[in-house]
């Protein structure tokens, strides 16, 4: 029997390492559809909302699509990058992905990146990898600290693409890094440089990491205890007392309980206390996006100031900054032992 190969067979690209970089999304403009979509794909998940779907279909479809768009649009408008005519989320996602991609050029290892909801989405850049050749791809997950919301359901996509594969690529996930100690260092750093930076000493700072529903939390999802460890080992780094970093939770949605303290409650409260300049941050996100940019940095200060407090900074995320692309480098290092 011959072993030509048909003319018509495919050409197989040589093999290489893949690195793809997992964030959770955007709409592609601020305008009512294209906001429309990216929520209808967004709470339609089943790890972000698990009221059964007979339930949560006509609250969705019949009011929540109809109105919440606008609002959100507008939310949107007022972080957009006008200049790229993108989200902030992906224009920093691109750019880390780029600075990963130059740290990685010289062990030939690909590096992307995907969105669980909207684009570029996980399915089309991982039929990209694989036609370019990668045959090994670690999915890192841009979050710190898991959670079903958020870690798991980037994975879900991946191994739903999978699936559909004659030839799948071998495929590792990167765990949640929440303990890391390169990233309790850049962390710790980040908020030490981004205090020394401020014109003014703030008597308390806030980690503020996005809720979810303690149903959650019941039902043994370990985001809750990852974050206040997360706040816990960085206070240990920078050697502060305990009541000079604090803990509160943001982002709460629909009618149920959230975890606890609410970021907007507890600013509101603040000034009362005698807490009247405040710094805060948001350790959940690797990248700046509407629920630090518009939600903290703006909302928050409005409701900050409009309650009696008289200092309030945001300190950014590590986004695509030296330090914060050693650590994501660090991850991708150890994570890729014994494939590089």
């Amino acid at each position: 029997m011959s072993d030509r190969l048909p003319s018509d067979h495919p050409i197989v690209a040589a093999q290489k390492i893949g690195v793809l970089l997992l964030n959770l999304g955007t709409p592609d403009a601020t305008d009512f559809w294209s906001v429309r979509r990216y929520l209808k794909e967004f709470l339609s998940d089943p790890r972000v909302i698990e009221t059964p779907k007979w339930q949560w279909w006509p609250i969705l479809n019949l009011v929540i699509l109809n109105f919440r768009p606008q609002k959100a649009g507008h939310a949107y408008e007022m972080v957009w990058d006008k200049e790229r005519n993108e989200s902030p989320l992906r224009v920093i996602t691109r750019a880390q992905t780029e600075a990963l991609a130059a740290r990685m050029k010289g062990d030939g290892v690909m590096v992307e990146y995907a969105m669980r909801y909207g684009n570029p989405s996980t399915r089309s850049v991982l039929d990209k990898m694989q036609a370019a050749g990668c045959q090994k791809i670690l999915l890192l997950p841009l979050y710190p600290q898991y959670s079903a919301t958020t870690t798991a359901t980037a994975n879900d996509k991946a191994f739903d693409a999978l699936k559909t594969m004659r030839w799948q690529p071998a495929v590792r996930t990167a765990p949640a890094y929440f303990d890391d100690p390169k990233y309790i260092e850049t962390l710790g750093n980040s908020i030490r440089d981004g205090v020394a930076a401020l014109d003014f000493e703030p008597d308390l700072v806030i980690t503020s990491y996005h809720g979810m529903p303690v149903e959650y939390l019941k039902k043994g999802d370990p985001y809750h205890c990852q974050c206040l460890k997360t706040t816990r080992l960085v206070r240990e780094y920078l050697g502060w007392p305990t009541e000079k970093l604090m803990v509160t939770f943001q982002s709460r949605f629909g009618p149920t309980e959230w975890l606890q303290p609410y970021t907007d409650k507890t600013l509101e409260a603040l000034p009362g206390k005698g807490i009247k300049k405040v710094a805060i941050l948001a350790p959940a996100f690797s990248a700046d996006c509407i629920e630090t940019l518009e939600e903290i940095a703006i909302g928050g200060k409005e409701t900050f100031l409009e309650a009696g407090g008289e200092k309030y900074a945001y300190i950014p995320c590590l986004n695509d900054s030296p330090s914060g692309m050693d650590m994501i480098e660090n991850v991708v290092r150890r994570e890729l032992q014994g494939w590089l």
